[in-house]
């Protein structure tokens, strides 16, 4: 028999649409002339378009998306600050959300008198602030500023006194925006420390941000939502590599053929280079899949172009790691020379077995026996590869998953030259 799941919070058809004014009106004549003339003053934002998901007791559940998607809309109707237009939102348990630095707090008070103000503000009585008291000023470690008026403190220091209070607070749903990134180093790591604690008591957190290592790290269940809608939902894996792959692609660094999972690059011809008239119809296609998930690790492309002239060409290629800006490999030898006119065609192919979670760039170039270079991809047409994480790795590689690549593979070309 399948057990019955327990949900936090339950979100069932929400739709959220705000009116954007496009002209104002000073007059009671010019708004009756306008309605009258079915001029609405005004533009409908659709901001959530029937959004239906679920948070199960103890999940630390990430929300993902590019800025505008409606994330923090979506926080704010949780957190019971925004009503929807249409749909529910079941809340089972006390909840207490930090969606934004400064909300509830007075800097004419003290930091003292404005953790009492928070707490009664999420509902917690004097007593009950006692006793949390001690607890949130140690977290914050703010201990002989609390006398001191909130004004005088820096955006740092208000974090972590409202961080301290929303955590220590005796929530049963802790609601979390990307708040964080004023903190200071220390912080940040006493953040790391909380969240990996909760995930292991199985406290209900839901968290909305940008960082995917995050996701990875601390989430067990995530969803990514595109322009108000669910687009996945499911495991941190599952979301973190679309989100990646959404970034590259809305970036212009590649185009995803419809109905494959490859991309194509045309690339630009550089405009520096006397004789880039020699080289017409410089193409990069990206033969394997974009997202390599698994076991999979095998990367692929083929090159071609076109000499109108008779004369050698060769082709020099890197991939760079983007996160880290730094090249992890570098062909620029003469071994693959060609000469004569009309189109060479190029298949390179090889397995990076060692690689694991990065996104790599593939940057190439057609050079003549001189090593001068006719034509090259830009930094927007160079086609982009994410390897996700590995399922299971060994403890060297787990030590070493940042991206670096420890051995390369042997590359295997396949020449179509005419």
């Amino acid at each position: 028999m399948e057990e019955k799941k327990e949900y936090a919070v339950k979100i069932d058809n929400i739709y959220k649409t705000f009116r954007l004014p496009t002209e104002s009106t000073t007059s009671l004549k010019r708004t009756l002339v306008n309605y009258f003339k079915g001029i609405k003053g005004y533009q409908e934002q659709h901001v959530l378009r029937g959004l239906s998901f679920g948070v199960e007791k103890g999940d630390f559940f990430g929300i993902v998306g590019r800025n505008g998607s409606g994330k923090s809309t979506l926080l704010k109707i949780i957190s019971q600050i925004y009503v929807p237009e249409q749909g529910t939102v079941e809340i089972d348990g006390k909840l207490v959300s930090f969606i934004e630095l400064g909300v509830g707090f007075n800097p004419e008070l003290t930091g003292k008198e404005n953790v009492y103000l928070n707490g009664a503000m999420l509902g917690f009585s004097d007593k009950e602030v006692d006793e949390m008291y001690d607890d949130i000023v140690n977290f914050a470690e703010l201990h002989e500023f609390m006398n001191q008026k909130l004004k005088n403190y820096s955006s740092g220091m208000q974090v972590r006194l409202a961080f301290s209070v929303a955590i220590q607070a005796k929530s049963d749903i802790l609601v979390l925006d990307e708040v964080l990134a004023v903190g200071d180093e220390a912080f940040q790591r006493k953040c790391n420390d909380y969240f990996t604690e909760a995930k292991e008591v199985k406290k209900t957190i839901i968290l909305v941000t940008h960082d995917m290592n995050a996701v990875r790290k601390y989430c067990n269940r995530a969803v990514l939502i595109d322009r108000g809608e669910i687009k996945v939902i499911g495991t941190p894996d599952d979301v973190a590599n679309q989100y990646s792959l959404d970034n590259v692609n809305q970036s212009g660094s590649a185009t995803v053929i419809e109905g494959s999972n490859q991309a194509e690059a045309d690339l630009k011809e550089a405009e520096v280079v006397e004789e880039v008239q020699h080289i017409k119809d410089f193409k990069v296609k990206l033969l394997s899949p974009q997202l390599l998930e698994g076991d999979n690790r095998e990367i692929s492309f083929e090159i071609s172009y076109n000499v109108l002239e008779d004369m050698q060409t060769y082709i020099a290629f890197s991939i760079e790691d983007i996160d880290r800006n730094s090249w992890m490999y570098n062909d620029n030898s003469f071994d693959q020379m060609t000469s004569g006119k009309g189109l060479k065609t190029f298949r390179y192919t090889c397995q990076l077995d060692e690689i694991n979670q990065c996104k790599l760039k593939l940057n190439v170039s057609i050079r003549n026996d001189k090593d001068e270079p006719f034509a090259f991809s830009d930094s927007e047409n160079s086609p982009v590869i994410i390897i996700s994480p590995k399922t299971e790795m060994t403890k060297s590689e787990r030590i070493s998953s940042s991206g670096v690549l420890k051995r390369n593979g042997q590359w295997v070309i396949e020449t179509g030259a005419e």
